[in-house]
């Protein structure tokens, strides 16, 4: 008898060869079971490929599927989204750890409040030191709420599929590369949908020196481009397009004043 699924995980992966496993390890311990796995293999040059194809040969709620060169993550969780037919759809990335119960409380939120698209949750922050930072969540989640940046964890989410069916998915975008997320939940409120975050953490990001390296001048350019057109997608005053340039003061701060900000604040 074939196995039944709610939750579809779309995972984007990319040379992660190092973490992959703990990963989805963290999904295997999952409290809630009825859930599969997308892995989408966004040209890696690494050894991610045969470590998902060895996971997925042993554990047959794993599918690995390919870009056929480097994509991004727009258009690699785009490429996921076509084989996710359950009625909802959860994120994972390949260098973080989702805590036990992490589907046992996102399904049940979701199961108790229809009026709800989208829940997430807070997260750990670790490093090879431990977890130095804890986010902490704010209930349901405002249009104003989207002022000073992306108002959901993106990795933790968990979402119904007819949200991501109605907004058509990820905007595959030059501009849109590390605010994708951002950009969806834009679009899913300007179509009606609403989201909620959990009080307490329920999902683990790793966040070394080398993600921080990640979040580039060009990244903040296109935080500040997504804030432009997002609020006026969702209704918010002209006066609020003073924010588009926060994104662009950030990035120009020294590197060790950027770093001490973002320790000392999280979601």
């Amino acid at each position: 008898m074939e196995k039944f699924f709610r939750i579809t995980v779309i995972m984007g992966i990319y040379n992660c060869a190092d973490t992959l496993i703990e990963a989805l390890e963290s999904l295997e311990a999952q409290t809630y079971k009825q859930f599969k796995v997308i892995l989408c293999n966004d040209g890696s040059n690494d050894n991610t490929l045969e470590i998902a194809k060895a996971w997925a040969n042993i554990h047959h709620n794993y599918i690995v599927i390919e870009n056929s060169q480097n994509l991004g993550l727009n258009a690699t969780l785009n490429h996921c989204l076509k084989y996710a037919d359950t009625e909802f759809i959860a994120r994972m990335d390949g260098d973080d750890r989702s805590l036990p119960n992490r589907f046992e409380q996102e399904i049940e939120f979701l199961d108790s409040h229809p009026e709800y698209a989208i829940v997430s949750g807070p997260m750990h922050y670790f490093d090879e030191h431990g977890i130095f930072k804890k986010g902490k969540g704010k209930g349901e989640i405002k249009k104003l709420d989207f002022i000073a940046g992306s108002p959901f964890c993106h990795a933790p989410c968990m979402v119904r599929r007819e949200a991501y069916e109605k907004v058509k998915g990820y905007t595959v975008d030059s501009k849109l590369l590390r605010v994708e997320d951002y950009h969806l939940w834009f679009k899913m409120y300007a179509a009606g949908f609403k989201g909620y975050m959990l009080e307490n953490p329920i999902y683990e990001m790793r966040d070394t020196r080398e993600a921080i390296s990640r979040r580039t001048f060009k990244s903040r350019l296109n935080e500040a481009y997504v804030k432009h057109i997002g609020y006026k997608m969702i209704g918010l005053p002209w006066w609020y397009q003073s924010y588009c340039i926060i994104p662009i003061i950030k990035g120009l701060l020294p590197r060790w004043l950027y770093k001490w900000l973002h320790q000392h604040k999280a979601k």
